[in-house]
Order: structure tokens, then C-alpha cells, then sequence
């Protein structure tokens, strides 16, 4: 297999480049190179995509084209210099209008032009539809994939990594919501080998990329077993979380995975099935919890979190 990795030092488009390579496969990442090294064994192709396609983007003879790009513009220029190719696109389930089901419908409309996430952010949704939009209308043959919460090594989110580290730790831990709250999770080496499989068998559609959907507690007990963690839960109701000014998802002041209800059940609650009927093989969430350990967390502090959890008892 000749396959071109638009992107292909980090995260996920780096891990598809990495097992591509281990594969065996010719494989090249066409990207600037600013956000580090591509793979060993991967030939680098400099290209910054706000420019026009080098001759050999067009010119390569790619067999399958991987892209997680979410600028309009970048997916229609790449679609158009590599048409011949099988494209799979990695997508987003925030493309989806209705957080609330796990029902692949109603989508949001899409984004058109390049909006800069960090004046508008929710422009990303609309943004993807219309990146699908663009590799179904222009690609000879393409499946899009639309993965949830990814997580695992080089993650640079944080948003999972916090419950291995935190759990690692032991001793009481505040954990929130709902016991019965449904997450899942898929990790990057799952989805990236997955995304080799439909490139070599050439799969086409649409495909939801997640994990086994499960209740939180849980997750949360596998994650413990994974990092030899004999800590205790307390759960703490939402609405005293948001009371003491704790974080939603991700980011400063959080607590990872925990989404307002019932307006966000069905973001981390998409059947997995279609997906492990067309290949995506699974790993237990006990053996990706380790590989997390030394990842970087921004989430609510120890300190922060032992304040919440004295004010829950002595409420």
C-alpha cells in the first residue's frame, strides 16, 4: 500500500503513520513539520496546506489518502489533487445537532469557509460536515469516520489521562454525577489500525469510531484495575459540582468525561457496532490506563479537589 497521511506528527495522524510504516506500507506525510518529527521510516513531504498542492501531492499515485483536517479549504484542495485515491476521512461526532441522542441524525449544518476556532469554536461541527461533504463529493471512494472521545499515548488534551493519574494516587476520589452515567472511549492505536484496515479494503460510508459504550463507574473501576489503584469513590451530584464552580469535560478547573444531563447522553453513548462489524478490534480500557500516566492533565487540582469533596460532607 502507497498511502499519504496529511499530517503525521501528532496524535492520531502520527500513530497512522507510525503503524502504516510497521506494516510495511509506503508511507508519506505531507504536512509543514512545525509540530514535530513524522515517524521513522515515513518519508516527510513539506506542504503547508493554507498553499496550493506541491506537484507530488497530485502526482504521488496514492493508494489511500488519511486526512483529520478541519478547515474547509484544506479537505477541497486535498480532495482535488488526490481524487483517485480511497479517502478516509476522520471526522467528528460533534457533527451531530442532537447531544442529547446517540442517533447518527440530525447533522448540523455545514461550515463552509475556515472559521478560527478561537474566536468562534463552535464553528467546528459545521466545519467537519462540510469536510465530509467536500471528500464525498470529490473523492473516487471514501469512508468517514467520526470518532468520540479518543484517547491513550500523546493525547494532548488531558481530558481522559486525569483518572489514570488521579486513580494512581488512591485515597478518596470525588467523582461525578451519576454512577450510571454512560461514557465511552476508544484508544488512538485501536482507531489509527482501523483506519489502515478500511484504507487497504477500501471501505466506503459512514462509520461512528468509538468504544463500548459503559456506565462511568465502571470505566472508572477498569482504569483503577489497570493502574493497581485501590482508591474509593465518592459521587457527587451534579448539581453540587456546579455549585462549587466545577468544569464541565475538560480544561481548568474540570473533571474529565463528565457532561451535563440528559443534554449530552448520547455524545459518549454511540452504538459500537457498525464499526466492530467492519473491523475495529477493541482494548480493554484497564490496558490503555497505564500508557496514560505520564500524559499532561490540565484538570481540577488535588487541592481543589479535597476542598470540594469537605464541602460535600459537611453539607
Amino acid at each position: 500500500m502507497r498511502i499519504l497521511v496529511l499530517g503525521g506528527t501528532r496524535f492520531l495522524s502520527r500513530e497512522v503513520a507510525a503503524q502504516g510504516v510497521a506494516r510495511g506500507w509506503d508511507v508519506t506525510c505531507a504536512c509543514r513539520g512545525q509540530s514535530g518529527a513524522v515517524p521513522h521510516g515515513a518519508t516527510h513531504l513539506p506542504w503547508d496546506r493554507a498553499q496550493e498542492a506541491p506537484p507530488e501531492v497530485a502526482d504521488g499515485g496514492w493508494d489511500a489518502v488519511v486526512d483529520v483536517a478541519r478547515l474547509p479549504s484544506q479537505v477541497r484542495s486535498a480532495v482535488a489533487a488526490t481524487a483517485e485515491a480511497h479517502w478516509v476521512f476522520v471526522s467528528t461526532v460533534s457533527v451531530y445537532a442532537d447531544n442529547s441522542s446517540p442517533l447518527m441524525e440530525p447533522l448540523l449544518d455545514p461550515v463552509t469557509d475556515d472559521v478560527d476556532l478561537a474566536v468562534d469554536p463552535e464553528a467546528y461541527g459545521g466545519m467537519k460536515v462540510a469536510c465530509e461533504q467536500a471528500v464525498a463529493a470529490g473523492a473516487a471512494s471514501s469512508v468517514v469516520v467520526r470518532p468520540g472521545l479518543i484517547v491513550g499515548p500523546g493525547d494532548p488534551t488531558g481530558r481522559f489521562a486525569h483518572w489514570p493519574q488521579r486513580l494512581a494516587r488512591g485515597g478518596e476520589v470525588l467523582a461525578p454525577g451519576s454512577p450510571d452515567d454512560v461514557v465511552q472511549v476508544i484508544d488512538v492505536r485501536d482507531l489509527a489500525a482501523w483506519i489502515l484496515v478500511l484504507a487497504e479494503r477500501r471501505t466506503t460510508g459512514v462509520l461512528d469510531a468509538v468504544g463500548t459504550p459503559v456506565p462511568i463507574s465502571r470505566m472508572l473501576a477498569e482504569v483503577a484495575s489497570g493502574v493497581g489503584s485501590d482508591a474509593t469513590f465518592t459521587w457527587v451530584p451534579t448539581g453540587f459540582l456546579e455549585e462549587q464552580g466545577v468544569q464541565h469535560w475538560a480544561g481548568e478547573g474540570s473533571l474529565p468525561l463528565w457532561l451535563p444531563r440528559p443534554e449530552y447522553d448520547g455524545m459518549l453513548a454511540h452504538d459500537a457496532g457498525p464499526a466492530l462489524a467492519a473491523g475495529l478490534v477493541l482494548r480493554p480500557v484497564a490496558e490503555t490506563a497505564p500508557d496514560c500516566l505520564d500524559s499532561p492533565v490540565v484538570a481540577l487540582t488535588p487541592e481543589r479537589e479535597a476542598e470540594v469533596l469537605a464541602a460535600w460532607h459537611a453539607r
